[in-house]
Order: structure tokens, then C-alpha cells, then sequence
């Protein structure tokens, strides 16, 4: 399996005043957010794709990256994008305002969650309309079935830009990576940025799925047992089997035959 670290090699010169790692970590996150525009998977300049910087960076201290505010995501680059720490202090020198609404969920779980590296937060339509189904999402296609007992429900209590939400927020995810975020949309999170968007582009085709189903009459239910074994034998998200990083990296080459402005 090759890094994605690799997948990123360029010919032009990591700039002076920022660390390599943090470079690659910046080129990391830049696609991702190109990645989402060119699905659609944006909301005018709302929504965050947050991105924890590595240790050799911080020297221990938790920070993260997070799009300048007012931008679209087709317009995020490697550079622009805004190293912030867990009380949301700019700390690159950054002019760009950053979204409160996106810090407060974002650095509750990059702070409370060991293995939230990455976190991803969407407002699909699809996503936002099963977020607002009593019930849920149900276990009733291809793709929900993979995610059998990942799934997290957080009660809706209005825009996202209180501090006190933190602790409930962590209270109703657990463990549980793939977040449906009631009446609100989509959440995901995970140890790598490949991983992440793989849950969540999982979590987003079972709302398709489901979208359309009951839009033409009573799904299906997969019984727990065929469920059980779909989650098990999905590969997609299994680090020994690249935890989503070739369907990420192929992505990726998909962005850069569209637009490379992202690497600048």
C-alpha cells in the first residue's frame, strides 16, 4: 500500500516559514475540500473539513487546520487554509475569520475524541432529510448495512456556536464514528483523512439509497446478522486494507485533471 504522503509528491518547494509536515498535512486537507466541491458536497461557504496537525509539528499541543471563512471550497488552497488550537487562537498569522459554528463541533471532538484526526460535517440534502426522519437512518440498503452499530444520533439544540453543546455532543457519539447530527446533517470522524471521508461518503450513498426507496414505497430491513457480516467484511475502512485511501487517491487525480490551484 502506498502513503499518501507519496501521493503528494511535487516538484515545487515546501515553503520556508512552514514544516514539511504541516505542508503535507495543509495538501491533505486542501484536496479533500476540492474533493467535496467537485460532489457537491458543499453549503455556499458553510460547513468544515477539520484536519489535526502531527505532534512533530505542535510538539504535543492539539491544533488544527480549518477553512478561511468566506471562501468557497473551490477556492480553499494549501496555503490559505487556517492553523487554529482548541480555543480557536489563529496561530499561523492567517488575516481569514474562521466560523464559530465550525470550531465549537470541531475542536470538541478533536479534543475529546483520541482518534478523531480528522473530522467531516456536511449538510447534503440527502443527509440533512434523513437527519430529520424520526426513525433514522434505516438498515435497509448496501450501504447502511456496512455500517451496522457505527452509527451516532445527537439531538439537535440549535446553530452550533455554544461551548456547553461540547460535552453532550461527545456524551451522544461514544465511539461511534459516522454521527447523524438530528434535524442538522452528516458527521464523521476518524484516524486519517482517507478514513474519514470514506465513512462519510458510506453514510451519504445509505441516505441516497434510502432517499429514493421511500420516496417509492417500504424499504427492505437487512436483518442484524447480514448487517453484522457487512460491516466485518467492508474493506473500506479496515486500515489493513488502506482505509479508504485508493478510492481518496483516485479522487484526488479526478480534482487534478479539473483544477491544481489547490496545491498552491
Amino acid at each position: 500500500m502506498h502513503s499518501f504522503v507519496n501521493s503528494f509528491h511535487s516538484d515545487e518547494p515546501v515553503p520556508a516559514n512552514i514544516h514539511p509536515s504541516e505542508w503535507q498535512t495543509r495538501l491533505q486537507l486542501a484536496s479533500c475540500y476540492r474533493v467535496f466541491a467537485m460532489l457537491g458536497w458543499t453549503e455556499m461557504i458553510y460547513n468544515h473539513i477539520t484536519l489535526r496537525l502531527p505532534d512533530n509539528v505542535t510538539r504535543g499541543d492539539k491544533q488544527f487546520l480549518i477553512n478561511p471563512f468566506g471562501l468557497h471550497y473551490s477556492e480553499v488552497t494549501a496555503s490559505n487554509l487556517v492553523k487554529i488550537n482548541m480555543q480557536g487562537e489563529v496561530l499561523d498569522g492567517s488575516l481569514h475569520n474562521i466560523n464559530p459554528a465550525g470550531f465549537i463541533v470541531h475542536a470538541t471532538l478533536h479534543a475529546g475524541i483520541d482518534g478523531a484526526h480528522c473530522v467531516m460535517h456536511t449538510h447534503t440534502t440527502a443527509g440533512v432529510a434523513v437527519a430529520c426522519l424520526k426513525e433514522g437512518l434505516s438498515q435497509s440498503n448496501f450501504y447502511s448495512a456496512q455500517l451496522h452499530d457505527m452509527i451516532a444520533y445527537h439531538d439537535f439544540e440549535g446553530i452550533t456556536i455554544h461551548a456547553d453543546e461540547g460535552p453532550r455532543v461527545l456524551q451522544s457519539i461514544g465511539n461511534k464514528p459516522a454521527v447523524i447530527l438530528r434535524n442538522h446533517g452528516l458527521l464523521s470522524w476518524g484516524q486519517t483523512l482517507p478514513q474519514t471521508f470514506a465513512i462519510l461518503w458510506t453514510l451519504q450513498r445509505a441516505c441516497e439509497i434510502q432517499l429514493a426507496t421511500q420516496s417509492m414505497g417500504q424499504p427492505i430491513t437487512v436483518a442484524q446478522n447480514i448487517a453484522e457480516k457487512c460491516t466485518r467484511d467492508s474493506l473500506q475502512f479496515n486500515p489493513h486494507h488502506g482505509a479508504g485511501q485508493d478510492m481518496y487517491d483516485a479522487l484526488v487525480r479526478q480534482v487534478d485533471r479539473i483544477d491544481k490551484s489547490w496545491r498552491l
